[in-house]
């Protein structure tokens, strides 16, 4: 049996953003703005041979079905005889707008490539394309890749996509707050992505003439209130936190985050579901032993 070094993939915040579909996966993708966080998942890979391929996930100890890292998995290793299994340790909730499915993908990829010698941009690549069939996420994979608080120019990845980094950090204070929401529901609704496309547009366009983190967070707080895709409940939450910072919804999950005076929005927001505290990674997937 060959086992990985552990990976460890930031989760990711998106703030708002503008989806592409290309012909060329590596084009498809999305421009938008979020920021990266010292939360998120560590992945170990584990590969023995077998009579015929198979592979297994399993979450925090508890075999899932995570079909973005699944597909991950099969496309970089193909059908050679191995059992494969993935072991993802994650301190945050998948389907609430962490980027949890693109942390597993890319975690699973950079971990086979260290085992089999593939070159990183392979694995990346494979873990973005995953990403984009599973229809899990648009943009997650890249600004994983690199962390900060980044600004997608242009969609896909390196040399179709383009990422520019605002300087600064910040803790930022989550809570989730009701039931997973499925990503994929949503990319596949033309009426809501076509608003959601509209103001991602709008948005990015305001954040690059003026690219401070203060203006994400009002711009984030701008795209949630235009698309509607935040309900009552959210909205509600979002403007008791306002009180303390500035909030904003986790595109595009039941949860929340806001800056600002933490102790006060960790001591409010606990009220209204599990509170999480985090800053912002700036270093990216990495190897961690």
């Amino acid at each position: 049996m060959e086992e990985s070094p552990t990976i460890f993939v930031p989760a990711h915040i998106t703030c708002f953003f503008d989806p592409h579909y290309d012909k060329n996966i590596f084009r498809s993708g999305s421009r938008g703005a979020g920021f990266s966080i010292n939360m998120g998942a560590k992945v170990k890979v584990s590969i023995a041979r077998a009579k015929s391929f198979n592979v297994e996930v399993f979450i925090n100890g508890k075999k899932e079905e995570a079909l973005t890292t699944e597909t991950a998995v099969r496309n970089l290793i193909g059908k050679e005889p191995l059992n494969v299994r993935v072991d993802i340790e994650q301190n945050l909730p998948t389907s609430q707008g962490f980027g949890m499915s693109g942390a597993g993908a890319l975690g699973a990829s950079l971990a086979i490539s260290k085992i089999f010698g593939i070159d990183k941009i392979t694995a990346i690549k494979n873990a973005h394309a995953a990403e984009v069939v599973c229809k899990t996420g648009l943009g997650d994979v890249i600004a994983q890749l690199f962390g900060g608080i980044e600004i997608r120019k242009s969609p896909g990845l390196p040399p179709f996509g383009m990422i520019e980094h605002i300087p600064g950090s910040f803790e930022v204070v989550i809570c989730v707050v009701g039931k997973k929401l499925k990503t994929r529901r949503i990319l596949e609704n033309e009426s809501i992505m076509k608003k959601i496309s509209m103001r991602g547009k709008y948005c990015l366009d305001a954040l690059l003439t003026n690219p401070s983190v203060e203006n994400l967070f009002s711009l984030s707080y701008d795209f949630m209130k235009y698309t509607g895709l935040a309900d009552e409940k959210i909205r509600k939450i979002v403007d008791i936190a306002n009180n303390f910072g500035r909030a904003s919804m986790c595109m595009i999950g039941n949860s929340i985050f806001a800056v600002g005076d933490s102790e006060s929005l960790a001591q409010v927001l606990s009220n209204f579901g599990r509170v999480y505290r985090a800053k912002v990674d700036t270093q990216g997937a990495r190897a961690i032993d």
